[in-house]
């Protein structure tokens, strides 16, 4: 995907929620992105406001990538807050039993939206260790207390609390405290990093041991232990809704910083909510939400979904759902889909038409300046429209000769880099790739090298890119452009 990087004369910038500006972005390592995202807590099924932000990390990611940088992405799960406690508690289960069918539906909604897999989902469960030191070393500076079996962060000692949300810290009252995983803004205090164990909590495998006393981790330290744990003491982009902005976010700043006196994130970008038919923002806790399987059993296609969650308004803007909104964006997929089968059919003219070859690369130029200025890709996809009506009286005029349709293919394979819609799924083509790679490996292991290539570059030519690392092998769609290059 380099290709897109080196044709691009405008440099990445993205608006940074810390500073409010928009800035050009560089990572620390050259040609290397460390992405931290906020994802799941899996006490229910992902709503589709959540969908929308998992939707904008995959945009960022795949952009990063267009733009030639190998990204190691980081999104956790929270599969342990006090809601998930309180639900498994009900429900008589533990809460790795209560959270199981959670993930496993999020995974599938994440497939289905064809969200390109983060390098790492790391289970707060699976990492308490790690959130036992940070606290420890917390304590160790003075930055935290014990205060009734429960661990604290104090707010005083970290002067730079309220930055990126701009919090007004005048009537912050000294010494309080808030021990519930989630507070709203005017209860701004000393936050929990531990709480100890309550009566049930054994029962449910919700307790661990620690220095300062068993019990379990808050919610705000996971993703600072998981984050430092996989990236680093600093990470490039920390992404998250806005809602997570105050106070998780903050929180994180605060307990990263004074835990390892470095700067914790160098760019904050936040996605703005998704509101219901009446305005008001999705949420779980509110008890009103739309899941992915709703709008399915409603027969919307989930595409369709994807769509209208990324490309009908900027990620800083809200967005409403409605059935006309999906609908809307059904539409423009299928237009872009018919086009795209159109090309592909077409036998070009023996002549290429100048004025349209320049048109395109205008277009071309015009949609990669759109994502480069701060991810925007409605603007980038309202280009492509108008040039696909374009081209389109072109096709019927006989005007697309070779040249031109070829820009054109690669003007397509620029758009679904990033929206991954124009080309159908074949049925069962995750089970096949699965088995595929499994069949590659046990070629590897006899040895058996040539085979193993043949089966690379047979999925290849079919747009299917396996990649390998020491998590193992994986795989994502590519563009039929990019499939023809090595």
């Amino acid at each position: 995907m380099n290709r897109l990087r080196e044709t691009s004369s405008v440099a990445l910038r993205l608006h940074n929620t810390l500073t409010g500006a928009k800035e050009e972005f560089e990572p620390l390592e050259h040609g290397h992105v460390r992405m931290y995202t906020c994802g799941p807590t899996v006490w229910n099924y992902a709503h589709v406001g959540n969908l929308r932000a998992f939707l904008f990390y995959d945009l960022v990611r795949r952009h990063l990538r267009v733009s030639g940088y190998r990204v190691t992405h980081v999104m956790n799960l929270t599969d342990i807050d006090d809601r998930i406690l309180d639900q498994a508690m009900h429900a008589g289960k533990t809460i790795a039993d209560y959270v199981k069918p959670y993930a496993e539906a999020f995974f599938e909604d994440m497939a289905a939206l064809r969200a390109e897999r983060a390098e790492h989902y790391p289970p707060a469960t699976e990492h308490i260790p790690e959130m036992v030191d940070m606290i420890s070393t917390l304590i160790e500076h003075e930055n935290a207390y014990v205060a009734d079996g429960d661990v604290y962060f104090r707010i005083d000692s970290f002067p730079k609390y309220g930055q990126l949300s701009h919090l007004d810290r005048a009537g912050l009252k000294a010494g309080a405290r808030v021990a519930t995983d989630k507070y709203e803004k005017e209860s701004v205090s000393d936050f929990a990093l531990w709480k100890k164990a309550q009566p049930g909590d054994e029962k449910l495998g919700a307790a661990w041991d620690a220095p300062f006393g068993r019990g379990r981790p808050g919610w705000h330290i996971e993703c600072s232990a998981m984050s430092k744990r996989y990236l680093g003491d600093t990470l490039d982009i920390h992404a998250g809704g806005v809602d997570l902005m105050f106070p998780h976010h903050e929180n994180e700043i605060a307990q990263s910083e004074a835990a390892n006196h470095k700067t914790f994130a160098r760019v904050w970008l936040h996605s703005e909510h998704l509101a219901d038919a009446t305005g008001e923002k999705m949420s779980k806790s509110a008890g009103g939400f739309t899941t992915l399987r709703d709008l399915t059993a409603a027969g919307h296609d989930p595409l369709a979904v994807r769509f209208f969650l990324i490309a009908n308004a900027h990620y800083r803007s809200r967005l409403r759902l409605s059935a006309e909104a999906l609908h809307a964006a059904a539409e423009q997929v299928r237009r872009l889909r018919e086009f795209a089968d159109r090309l592909a059919r077409t036998t070009p003219a023996s002549a290429d038409d100048g004025d349209l070859a320049e048109r395109t690369a205008e277009v071309r130029a015009g949609y990669r300046e759109a994502l480069d200025d701060d991810l925007n890709l409605p603007q980038g996809v309202g280009l492509v429209f108008d040039h696909v009506r374009e081209a389109n009286a072109a096709l019927d005029a006989g005007r697309v000769g070779p040249l031109n349709k070829a820009s054109m293919q690669a003007m397509i394979d620029d758009l679904d880099a990033h929206l991954d819609v124009i080309r159908a799924e074949e049925p069962g083509l995750a089970d096949e790739v699965e088995r595929l790679i499994a069949e590659r490996e046990a070629a590897r292991r006899e040895r058996d090298f040539g085979r193993a290539d043949r089966i690379r570059d047979d999925l290849r030519g079919r747009g299917i890119a396996l990649e390998d690392s020491k998590d193992g092998v994986r795989w994502r769609r590519i563009s039929p452009t990019e499939a023809g290059r090595s």
